[in-house]
């Protein structure tokens, strides 16, 4: 990891916070010149700091209602099965994280999907449809009590 000052520090917490600040702006909250930020920026981007920027969309405004876990436990612990199981969680856009676990389960996966039937429709149809998944048991999110994506910048 790079070595990272107080300037680097406060201006990857300023486009946590806000991707679209200018330059200039990003000089006012962080106490540099707009060509200094720029540097910078394009500094953290290389460095590979910072990976990208992207709107953050409203699920609920795109009709996306329920939040579900889901576990996963595969048929066999090969390459060629979890390659063929990384297949499905590529190609289902409702799946938004996927985690490889240790432990009793294969695989944590999130998902956001419209409505009960579609939370239906990817256990039996998506999952346990395909020949690498041996079981699945899901959890309903009831209320989201954090959801940041916030890291701590030290």
């Amino acid at each position: 990891m790079p070595d990272l000052d107080d300037f680097d520090r406060r201006l990857l917490a300023a486009l946590q916070d806000d991707a679209r600040l200018t330059n200039a702006e990003l000089g006012e909250r962080v106490g540099l010149s707009a060509s200094q930020c720029s540097r910078r920026r394009m500094a953290l981007e290389r460095d590979g700091l910072i990976r990208g920027y992207r709107a953050d969309l409203s699920p609920e405004a795109l009709g996306l209602n329920i939040t579900v876990f889901v576990e996963v436990n595969l048929v066999a612990h090969s390459q060629a099965t979890a390659a063929d199981f990384h297949d499905i969680l590529r190609r289902t856009d409702y799946i938004q994280e996927a985690y490889a676990l240790s432990g009793e389960k294969d695989y944590l996966l999130k998902a956001i999907v419209p409505d009960l039937a579609g939370v239906q429709d990817l256990v039996n149809r998506t999952l346990l449809g395909h020949a690498t998944v041996t079981r699945v048991c899901t959890s309903i999110v009831l209320n989201t009590v954090k959801a940041s994506g916030r890291l701590p910048v030290r």
